[in-house]
């Protein structure tokens, strides 16, 4: 079974598909088909999947900053609109 096939589990990390999605699309932007990286040379393989761990990192740090950054707009917007108590 590949990581493509595994069903998602209650119990699984929340940004878990989010991350290997991201893992898959750096793979592919470097000319490769994720579902073949047994084929690559062990060394070109280790290191293609440091840079697609990296890239994912980032990616998904950028998200959660996002998340955060939303979260405090909309409390703020919430302040903003409730009427003040006397």
């Amino acid at each position: 079974m590949t990581h493509h096939e595994l069903a998602t589990h209650p119990a699984e990390a929340p940004l878990a598909r989010l991350e290997q999605s991201l893992i898959d699309e750096y793979v592919r932007m470097h000319g490769h088909d994720p579902a073949r990286l047994a084929d690559l040379v062990a060394a070109e393989r280790d290191a293609l999947l440091r840079g697609a761990s990296l890239y994912a990192s980032c990616r998904l740090s950028e998200v959660e900053t996002r998340s955060h950054y939303l979260h405090e707009l909309h409390d703020a917007i919430g302040d903003v609109r409730k009427p003040p108590t006397s």
